[in-house]
């Protein structure tokens, strides 16, 4: 699988410059570099800085930014529009300042969900169960707990006032079509699961 970005990692930051012709110089390397050379040096951990050839000026983090816009257009989609304008509105707004530290603990907190997921797979895969089978009579094992929950409530209790209470009606069977329908977002997820572990898995 695909590495993630380090955290202090031990390497030195690589300086890399940008021109006026926008191109991309790696001093660690002597050579040119495009953007996908600091897409993949992001997912391999390796820590950059990018400085304006000219001024010396730090513009790592409008580089940063350009990268996901590359990797947005390539259809490689990760931010919902509901969250960019969100994300817009905050401009100006007096909680602005806490905006990028809580954006940060999000990311690190859904790394490290991430990586008890792939070890949770890992050791079912291991143990010779199928995850997605696991997942699906866990689904399965909540309907049918939800199911009986319901038939032993009994009627609800009539309201002061009201009219003859009906007859209760029995709790209708799980149809064909629920059962479908959870299939289908079982084999959903599974597309979408291979799809990460796929994209995990190329070579930088």
């Amino acid at each position: 699988m695909g590495s993630r970005p380090k955290t202090g990692a031990t390497e030195e930051t690589v300086v890399v410059k940008k021109y006026a012709n926008r191109r991309l110089y790696n001093t660690e390397t002597s050579s040119y570099i495009t953007l996908e050379h600091l897409s993949a040096m992001t997912r391999e951990g390796r820590d950059f800085k990018v400085v304006d050839a000219r001024t010396g000026e730090d513009i790592t983090r409008s580089v940063l930014t350009q990268i996901i816009m590359e990797e947005e257009t390539r259809g490689a989609t990760l931010l919902p529009v509901n969250f960019l304008r969100q994300l817009i509105a905050l401009y100006g707004d007096q909680m602005q300042a806490m905006v990028p530290m809580y954006l940060e603990a999000s990311m690190e907190a859904f790394r490290r969900n991430q990586e008890q997921f792939r070890a949770a797979l890992a050791n079912m895969v291991a143990g010779g169960t199928s995850p997605f089978e696991a997942m699906t009579r866990q689904n399965l094992a909540m309907m049918e707990a939800a199911s009986r929950l319901w038939r032993s409530a009994g009627p609800l209790p009539r309201m002061p006032g009201a009219g003859p209470a009906a007859e209760p009606q029995p709790a209708p069977a799980p149809e064909a079509a629920e059962l479908a329908e959870l299939k289908q977002q079982v084999a959903d997820l599974k597309a979408r699961l291979d799809r990460l572990l796929e994209r995990e898995e190329k070579p930088a």
